[in-house]
């Protein structure tokens, strides 16, 4: 069993985002860094509601001023879509760090969220989106490569919150030995509990070391199986790597190994195709 005090780590995380002066966000503010709102409304409510009508209508820069004035007033729901948005260039200019801000101002001011209560899951992919961040860095920006940080907050959130891209990152930096010397057993174990949650790049990673035995036992009809739900659900385009990895696993397996891989693949959970997945780097 994974054994995790939350507490301890909770005021570590904590520190973590609000020791630098660079991430010490008050909710109150814009990330550009302008304290006034862009737009006025009479509430937040308001305000979300013209954003979500905005969004419908197409006019993305009015729903992005209705936003940014619900986010400063502190609403995750708005301070999650705007950091979405900027993160992706979605009607408004891609700008990381803008991102990161939002992102940060969520994770800063809801660290304690209990687990289970309708914004927890929000705010557990807030720190998966600053793990990634910490983990690459951000051109011309104050956040350098910090891997060490990374981990801590994608930790946070695959141990307090159980989320799947949480815990698939974990899993592959202890793959990839990004802190150290690589683990593939603790590897193992962070991406079993994210493919149990039916996220496709840890199937496919998962089954990949299974079928192989990298430093555990090797089971190939189990591993093979793992590998054929994430296939099933992988963008053939995208998401080509997991129909590859399948591939080469099946046509190396024998007529008896594939049955047993199909009985065993019935059982496992599966993830949407449509699905999005968050997690930080596709393996090769």
């Amino acid at each position: 069993m994974l054994i995790f005090d939350r507490s301890c780590y909770f005021a570590f995380c904590v520190v973590a985002l609000c020791g630098a002066p660079a991430y010490a966000l008050d909710v109150n503010q814009q990330p550009d860094g302008s304290a006034a709102p862009i737009a006025s409304f009479k509430s937040v409510t308001d305000a979300l509601k013209a954003g979500v009508q905005g969004l419908n209508a197409g006019d993305k820069p009015g729903a992005v001023r209705a936003l940014q004035f619900a986010a400063t007033k502190g609403n995750v729901a708005a301070q999650w879509k705007l950091g979405r948005m900027f993160a992706a260039g979605d009607g408004v200019a891609q700008d990381d760090y803008k991102a990161f801000q939002y992102f940060t101002q969520i994770a800063s001011a809801h660290a304690d969220e209990a687990l289970g209560s309708p914004m927890s899951g929000v705010v557990a992919k807030a720190f998966v989106q600053l793990g990634s961040y910490h983990l690459d860095g951000i051109p011309n920006s104050p956040v350098r490569v910090n891997k060490s940080r990374a981990y801590e907050m994608f930790h946070y959130a695959a141990s307090y919150y159980g989320d799947p891209d949480a815990q698939y990152n974990v899993g592959r930096m202890y793959l990839d030995g990004a802190l150290g010397d690589k683990d593939v057993k603790q590897a193992s174990r962070w991406l079993n509990l994210s493919a149990e949650k039916g996220h496709r790049y840890a199937q496919a990673v998962l089954g990949q070391i299974l079928f192989n035995g990298q430093d555990v036992p090797r089971q190939r009809p189990l591993g093979l199986s793992w590998m054929q739900v994430a296939k099933d659900a992988a963008d053939p385009v995208k998401e080509f790597w997991i129909i590859e990895l399948f591939q080469k696993a099946n046509s190396a397996s024998s007529d008896d190994e594939r049955k047993l891989s199909l009985f065993y693949a019935r059982k496992h959970p599966r993830s949407a195709s449509a699905a999005s997945v968050t997690a930080e780097a596709a393996p090769r």
